[in-house]
């Protein structure tokens, strides 16, 4: 009987552990999505390997929702194959997932050549681009208090005068209040945007790596619990 009652707790446990693993897989998802919009929409970043670790993340999010279906079904009908094909794709997830994590801590060493191309690209393409990409630009200036890649001087060849700024680098900013007051402390921003959009990228990629991390580690829980109850039906032990 004592065996008995050590299974149908494992057997309890496991089906808890599976609603735990749809919320990471939700968690997983939305971390995901937040870091792709960080990295693509408000700072332009185009480099292909930034997508790599949020992109990882959202996919095995996904695939978490079908493999808990396995471990809910396999737990409570003590289904042999179904917990064993639980255990088995929880095990690649979490392959994948330190795949991700270290994805996500080398491309974390990256950042500040890659933020650095990204925004000198942003500066030289601004004064013929499309107002929606204008807006972008004054709208990430304004949102972080910078103006230009490492100062303010990175806008001298935005006019003729090579002493103006875009409108969104003033502190206050009105219509026309950058012209002719690039190096003006008072009235412009001084303080470029790379260490800035660096340091933002940096929390939002560590946050990436922590979410991996910690459900890795409790889908580890997950497959012992699995594998113990595997071991119960295999041994033809009554669980019920």
């Amino acid at each position: 009987m004592g065996v008995e009652g050590g299974m149908k707790c494992v057997k309890y446990l496991l089906f808890f552990f599976n609603l735990i693993f749809w919320l990471c897989g939700l968690a997983l998802i939305v971390v995901g999505i937040l870091v792709q919009m960080a990295l693509h929409n408000t700072f332009m970043i185009k480099d292909a390997s930034a997508s790599g670790a949020p992109i990882v993340l959202i996919a095995v999010g996904v695939v978490i929702f079908f493999i808990a279906f396995f471990g809910c079904c396999g737990a409570w009908k003590e289904n042999y194959c179904m917990v064993t094909m639980f255990a088995v794709l929880l095990s690649l997830v979490i392959i994948v997932e330190i795949a991700a994590a270290i994805a996500g801590y080398i491309f974390r060493n990256k950042l500040s050549v890659i933020v650095q191309d990204s925004l000198t690209e942003m500066i030289s393409n601004y004064k013929n681009g499309t107002d929606e990409f204008k807006n972008a630009v004054d709208k990430l200036q304004k949102d972080l208090k910078c103006c230009g890649v490492n100062s303010s001087a990175d806008w001298r060849n935005f006019m003729p005068n090579g002493d103006s700024v875009p409108d969104s680098c003033c502190i206050v900013e009105t219509k026309g209040c950058g012209i002719g007051t690039m190096t003006d402390a008072a009235k412009v921003y001084q303080e470029g945007c790379h260490d800035v959009v660096e340091e933002l990228l940096k929390k939002n990629i560590l946050w990436v790596i922590v979410a991996a991390l910690v459900i890795a580690f409790l889908q580890i829980m997950g497959i012992i619990f699995a594998c113990c109850l595997m071991r119960g039906i295999r041994s033809g032990y009554e669980v019920m």
